[in-house]
């Protein structure tokens, strides 16, 4: 059997798809006395829009603040540097080894935590997970690491004026432009 959604194999008796999550609706029974064929029910799919999706990344951004201040807060003390946005960005523009060193290592985080999670099997990060949102190659599978790296990499593109993520709420898809370079979607997992 294959799931109507993703179009994954889906071994025995399994109520779920192991892939996306989806719930596999059994075969309906063969109606001697019946008129013919039932319908077979269409998966329902809803796209992840721009609201959701910012929610979620709120979400991820406030997991990684509160597991990476008590790393960061020694070296900001050390270097005499205050708890503005402002002291934090003059740090990081000075220039300094260490500055470039804790940028370099930030993005490395970055880049790992959201590639990592994306091509698990959640397909999500926690932020996303939370809102039910799951990235997926085009056909709804499961994205590889080198595919959510490049996801990940192109969404500095849709930094740049914010112009890539604001794509989301006008594409059909809701693609933001890190979507489109990647090949991927990001849906939600909704009951039937």
């Amino acid at each position: 059997m294959q799931c109507p959604k993703c179009g994954a194999d889906v071994r025995g008796g399994a109520e779920s798809c192991p892939t996306c999550g989806e719930s596999i609706a059994k075969p309906p029974e063969s109606n001697a006395g019946g008129s013919g064929s039932a319908a077979k029910p269409q998966p329902r799919v809803v796209y992840a829009g721009f609201w959701i999706r910012a929610l979620a990344l709120g979400f991820d951004f406030l997991i990684l603040c509160l597991v990476l201040a008590p790393i960061f807060e020694p070296i900001f003390r050390e270097n005499h540097i205050g708890g503005s946005p402002r002291d934090v960005l003059q740090f990081y523009a000075s220039g300094t080894r260490q500055a470039t060193a804790l940028v370099l290592l930030l993005h490395l985080i970055l880049w790992l935590y959201f590639a990592s999670f994306e091509s698990s099997p959640w397909q999500a990060t926690p932020g996303k997970k939370l809102f039910k949102i799951a990235v997926t190659d085009l056909n709804g599978q499961r994205i590889t690491f080198a595919r959510a790296s490049g996801r990940y990499f192109a969404s500095y593109l849709s930094q740049i004026f914010l112009i890539g993520y604001l794509m989301v709420a006008f594409t059909r898809r809701k693609q933001g432009l890190h979507d489109m370079l990647a090949g991927c979607l990001a849906f939600r997992r909704m009951p039937n």
